[in-house]
C-alpha cells in the first residue's frame, strides 16, 4: 500500500509545525553584517591598490618578467635545443 501526503504551507509554516526555531532576525543581522563587509572590500579594491598588490615590485617586476620571458622565446628553450644539436652532431 502506498500513501501520498501533498501538504502546501510556506516555509515559516512548516518550521513553526515542526517546533523549529524561528532564525529569521538572526539571518536579517547576519546578511546585513556580510553585506556591509562586502561594500567596504569592494570600496578598498581600486586599481591602483590592485596593481600595488599584484606587482609589488611595480611596473620594473612587469618588465623583467617581459625580458625573461622573451629570452627563453628568442633561445628556443636552452637546453633542449642543445641536445637535439647534440644528437645531430652525433648522427653525421
Amino acid at each position: 500500500m502506498k500513501i501520498t501526503i501533498d501538504i502546501d504551507c510556506t516555509p515559516q509554516e512548516a518550521r513553526s509545525f515542526l517546533g523549529l526555531p524561528d532564525l529569521e532576525a538572526l539571518q536579517t543581522a547576519l546578511l546585513a553584517d556580510v553585506e556591509a563587509r562586502m561594500r567596504a572590500a569592494l570600496a578598498s579594491m581600486d586599481p591602483d591598490a590592485l596593481m600595488k598588490l599584484w606587482f609589488p615590485g611595480g611596473m620594473q617586476g612587469w618588465e623583467q618578467l617581459q625580458k625573461m620571458f622573451w629570452a627563453q622565446v628568442a633561445g628556443g628553450g636552452g637546453a633542449e635545443r642543445s641536445a637535439k644539436e647534440e644528437r645531430k652532431g652525433k648522427e653525421k
